[in-house]
């Protein structure tokens, strides 16, 4: 069964371009290793700067798989480099009903 995730990124001081970089990539990575479904990511920013990123796992095993696979365990250092994992409780946009968030869209040719 598919499961949907929201990622909340919180760039480190001076990382936000890095940060950006590493998720403008991530479901790419995460598509060609059979993670993740055809599901559109959405990715977003909160007004502190943290940037969220809503996808679908193909699976409960999907995130298992990840965890062991070498590709997604560079990606995620990549990610640990540039950001700081926080939970999406911690920002003041999910303590509205209507929580609202700044769309960021990447080009499509770039990687």
């Amino acid at each position: 069964m598919p499961r949907v995730v929201i990622a909340a990124f919180k760039p480190k001081l001076g990382k936000r371009n890095e940060l950006a970089a590493v998720i403008k990539k991530h479901w790419g990575i995460l598509s060609d290793q059979g993670l993740v479904t055809d599901r559109q990511c959405y990715v977003m920013e909160a007004a502190d700067g943290t940037i969220l990123e809503v996808f679908e796992w193909k699976s409960s095993e999907a995130i298992e798989q990840a965890h062991h696979n070498p590709v997604i365990l560079a990606l995620w250092q990549e990610f640990e480099a540039a950001c700081e994992y926080v939970p999406l409780s911690s920002l003041k946009e999910s303590q509205h009903l209507f929580s609202e968030f700044q769309p960021i869209t990447f080009p499509q040719d770039a990687t």
